[in-house]
């Protein structure tokens, strides 16, 4: 008779923010889809919008909206150039940031790319109930995030805390 937790898998989206990727060519959503359902989510959904703050900003509202969707994972758009836009899309939506992240996002990543990772404007939070989290383009920056922070937060068995067991809690007012 053990005590041990059983899994519960989550409803996750995938955004692919990019002015030049194809489903055809997209590794960073497919890692991020592969890691999700072998990790024993369900993926609901996948698109690839433009680096386009109005575009980001509707896919993401809509599945924020959505009563069936718990998480929204976004890739591209977090860097420093002109039409990196999602950071900028997204913030406005959020109730609450989880800084957290982006800070330990970069530390991991800062043992792979070194002092590049200051370029990296992943950030994470929560909105009407449900968590976003939007990294970097790479894949590489997708796999460091998923295995090192993500899932073992979309996990309830992880210790001594994880973001699963405060869903019931974030319609608290």
């Amino acid at each position: 008779m053990g005590t041990e937790k059983q899994f519960i898998p989550l409803n996750i989206a995938i955004l692919v923010v990019s002015d030049t990727r194809t489903d055809a060519d997209d590794t960073s959503g497919k890692t991020l889809v592969d890691r999700a359902i072998v990790s024993g989510h369900y993926v609901l959904e996948k698109r690839i919008v433009p680096d386009n703050i109005y575009q980001i900003r509707s896919v993401v509202s809509n599945w924020i909206a959505a009563d069936n969707i718990n998480v929204v994972i976004s890739t591209g758009g977090t860097g420093v150039t002109g039409r990196d836009g999602t950071p900028e899309a997204v913030l406005p939506l959020l109730d609450k940031v989880l800084d957290g992240f982006g800070e330990t996002f970069r530390m991991l990543s800062y043992q792979d790319i070194k002092t590049s990772t200051i370029q990296s404007r992943a950030i994470a939070g929560v909105a009407n109930a449900t968590y976003l989290f939007c990294l970097p383009g790479s894949s590489g920056a997708c796999r460091t995030a998923w295995d090192a922070i993500i899932k073992e937060q979309l996990d309830c068995r992880t210790r001594p805390c994880n973001l699963v067991q405060l869903m019931p809690r974030l319609m608290e007012k």
